[in-house]
């Protein structure tokens, strides 16, 4: 497992003093980064080769959220290779070894030129030593819809939302999804389901749906089919 260190910023909690869920997001985003640029197959790598890793769901299971300047470690390791799909559990402690959230996470890698998925290459695998996958509960990757919505304003894609495959950064679904749920929502369990890409100035169409177990939000184009569904728990 690669792990890294780190406090919990001010910048990174929401108005309840504990680390925004977004920012667990980042957090777990950032770790899978730092891994790959590590061993010598990060962004730089992957642009030479024409390739991406696309995120494809998240399942984000969280015990307890930390206060500002809590000091954590952060990890991941890949648990399996399947075709042109990979799978990669997170976790995040305190300290001390208290558990705080744990996750489950499916990528796709393609060719960027085509957007087409390709195989890694048997080195692409190796260098990741996979381990035993994380022992919970595992969710289907793919959400349910609700069959009501409410629909909510729509949003434009900005220039900051883009990273370095020049389209959303996948967290900035989840920001934008959580600007439609209620404040005061408790969320023990968020998942998220990207099925396309968005890009710089596009628009976004937010439908949300309050149900008995669940809260979702999907993030549409304007003949209704979703970029991505968060559903929180």
């Amino acid at each position: 497992m690669y792990t890294f260190d780190s406090r919990i910023r001010y910048s990174e909690i929401d108005r309840s003093g504990r680390l925004s869920i977004p920012a667990v997001v980042d957090y777990f985003q950032d770790c899978s980064a730092f891994q790959s640029e590590e061993l010598g197959v990060g962004v730089e790598y992957l642009a030479n080769k024409k390739r991406a890793w696309i995120l494809n769901s998240w399942q984000i299971v969280l015990e307890r959220r930390p206060e500002e300047c809590e000091k954590i470690t952060v990890g991941t390791w890949g648990s399996g290779f399947d075709k042109f799909h990979a799978t990669r559990n997170f976790i995040m402690k305190t300290t001390q070894g208290e558990r705080l959230a744990y996750a489950n996470s499916i990528w796709v890698y393609i060719n960027t030129e085509t957007g087409m998925p390709v195989r890694p290459t048997k080195e692409e695998i190796d260098v990741y030593k996979l381990e035993a996958p994380l022992e919970m509960e595992y969710e289907p990757r793919k959400i349910k819809l609700s069959r009501e919505w409410e629909e909510k304003e729509p949003v434009k894609v900005q220039r900051s939302w883009i990273d370095s495959n020049d389209h959303v950064n996948n967290s900035w679904y989840v920001k934008t999804a959580f600007e439609q749920l209620p404040q005061d929502l408790e969320i023990r369990q968020l998942r998220v389901e990207y099925k396309k890409q968005a890009y710089e100035g596009d628009i976004l169409y937010p439908r949300y749906a309050r149900e008995e177990q669940r809260t979702l939000v999907a993030l549409c184009d304007e003949k209704q089919k979703p970029y991505a569904v968060i559903e929180c728990r």
